[in-house]
């Protein structure tokens, strides 16, 4: 199986690839049963977000990262993809102010995305 880490990497250049914005990586894994990590980011528009979504599955596939399952494709608002322990949502800026999933979960967990190369911005 491939590393977290390597996975994570993956997943944050295949979304700067397609220009997604304000990443967060979160490790949730001490307050979630269900995955260990969140990865977010946004995009400006539908078709960005698609764009973006489309690329993570692309480029997840080529590495050997197994999505088993994903939804929000037909609307292109947020995007959810789902790994082993890694689930990425994929927001449409303003969707994502409304869910602001980030106070819901950070706790002084949140990795920088620095350390994979990807420079951040809002």
């Amino acid at each position: 199986m491939i590393p977290v880490q390597k996975r994570i990497e993956t997943i944050l250049k295949a979304c700067d690839n397609k220009k997604a914005f304000d990443f967060v990586v979160l490790d949730v894994s001490k307050a979630s049963s269900i995955t260990d990590y969140f990865i977010i980011c946004s995009g400006n528009n539908e078709k960005q977000t698609a764009a973006i979504a489309e690329e993570v599955l692309k480029k997840g596939a080529e590495e050997g990262i197994d999505f088993f399952y994903y939804e929000g494709f037909e609307t292109c608002r947020w995007i959810l993809l789902e790994t082993d322990d890694i689930i990425v949502h994929v927001f449409h800026k303003d969707e994502r102010a409304i869910y602001d999933l980030e106070s819901l979960w950070y706790d002084n967990n949140s990795l920088g995305v620095e350390q994979y190369g990807i420079k951040n911005w809002k």
